[in-house]
């Protein structure tokens, strides 16, 4: 019987941080670039954004996100 999706879900929580960007990565690149439901001239979407980029607490260098973008499988 094939795992659920909270079972994945639970046992990819368990894996390093690494190994957990890997993998939101590599199911991001099986999306849609246009997503059912989202518009980016929805005004939501743009006071979320604004919301976001003036939180910067858990921000990391650009140099630090590059290198592990770099380290991605």
């Amino acid at each position: 019987m094939p795992a659920t999706r909270d079972e994945i879900l639970d046992a990819a929580l368990q894996l390093s941080e690494s190994d957990r960007f890997a993998i939101a990565n590599r199911l991001m690149e099986t999306l849609p670039e246009e997503l059912p439901g989202f518009s980016e001239d929805d005004p939501d979407f743009g006071a979320e954004l604004d919301r976001r980029s003036g939180d910067t607490s858990d921000a990391i260098p650009w140099e630090q996100l590059r290198e592990e973008l770099r380290d991605a499988p």
